[in-house]
């Protein structure tokens, strides 16, 4: 009885001022605002140019890097003795007998000596170029998988120098790219003056096949191309110790590596990269972030329609010319 409610021209009490979605306070938003940061990042879209000029920066600096590394002659002998000792102790030291195996067979083991040296540089690159094309939501998670993994290796190049079987002399080993002369591996040769020769732990040809090998059994379609992708690692792993490049427990280090890869991209977007969606969701200026809110679209993407507001009646006149007020007090 006693309180006065304000009354407009179309007879409609007015509105009370609307509260936040949730019934959240003043109180609620500093946490509100802490969960935001606490989410993974939403894939971008790539830009050809930006990736070109960083996978083009990111090789240059590796190979500045893993070849800048001291070459410790003496304690990367000493490691592959330890390493060769553990894979005997292991039984798993089988890669002097398929060294001279495959070694026998020339046409064999050139074309090992040739899929050393291009084939994990140009299927990398070919993968990269497949998800930037066909999978753009999943490559840069992909992108920061493949460059973690090869940063980890940097550091155990710098860690653990180690001498490849190759480099073993006293103990029977062939180096197959001087014996049949065959070019494009900078591990030996002319170009291995160029290179670390002590740089065989992590082996990152299996690091960066694995790498391949994943993405292509969990994203492509046709079940041989998936297949080829399941053998690719496997026959990446033939080659390194028939051109006795590396030892079984490199490879090891290689899948550690890009175990720790993958762990980091699954931190930083919240999902491996393969249920990560295939395209990247495009973002509307003129939505507002909150349901609701000013400029919030409908689920096409179009603007909100407005209401159109009702044409203003003009004020009542009382009968002495006098003009009445357009509300008045209801008790």
């Amino acid at each position: 009885m006693g309180e006065a409610t304000a009354k407009t021209l179309e007879g409609r009490t007015a509105a009370a001022p609307p509260t936040e979605a949730g019934g959240a306070t003043g109180a609620d938003r500093p946490r509100a605002n802490r969960f935001r940061l606490r989410r993974p990042r939403a894939p971008r879209r790539p830009r050809l140019w930006f990736e070109v000029l960083l996978i083009a920066v990111s090789y240059w600096t590796y190979s500045l890097v893993r070849n800048a590394v001291p070459e410790q002659r003496a304690a990367a002998l000493r490691n592959a003795d330890w390493i060769w000792q553990a894979e005997q102790s292991l039984h798993i030291a089988v890669e002097h007998t398929v060294n001279r195996a495959v070694n026998s067979v020339t046409w064999l083991i050139v074309g090992m000596n040739y899929y050393y040296a291009t084939l994990h540089f140009v299927l990398t690159i070919g993968v990269l170029v497949w998800l930037y094309r066909w999978h753009p939501g999943r490559y840069a998670a992909a992108r920061l998988t493949l460059f973690a993994t090869t940063g980890v290796a940097l550091l155990g190049y710098y860690l653990y120098p180690l001498a490849p079987p190759r480099l073993m002399e006293d103990l029977g080993f062939v180096d197959t790219v001087v014996v049949h002369h065959t070019w494009g591996s900078m591990a030996s040769g002319n170009l291995a003056d160029v290179s670390n020769q002590y740089a065989a732990m992590p082996s990152m040809h299996i690091g960066w096949s694995t790498w391949c090998g994943v993405i292509i059994a969990s994203l492509a379609r046709p079940v041989w191309v998936r297949v080829l992708g399941v053998l690719y690692p496997v026959a990446t792993l033939v080659v390194i110790v028939s051109t006795a490049n590396h030892f079984w427990l490199d490879a090891v280090g290689g899948l550690l590596c890009l175990a720790l890869g993958l762990t980091l991209s699954r931190v930083w977007f919240g999902a491996l990269p393969h249920r990560l969606p295939r395209h990247v969701a495009i973002k509307d200026d003129r939505r507002d972030a909150g349901p609701g809110g000013p400029g919030a679209g409908n689920a096409a993407g179009r603007a909100p329609r407005q209401r159109r507001r009702a044409p203003s009646r003009p004020e009542p006149v009382a009968p002495g010319g006098r003009r009445t007020r357009t509300t008045e007090r209801v008790r």
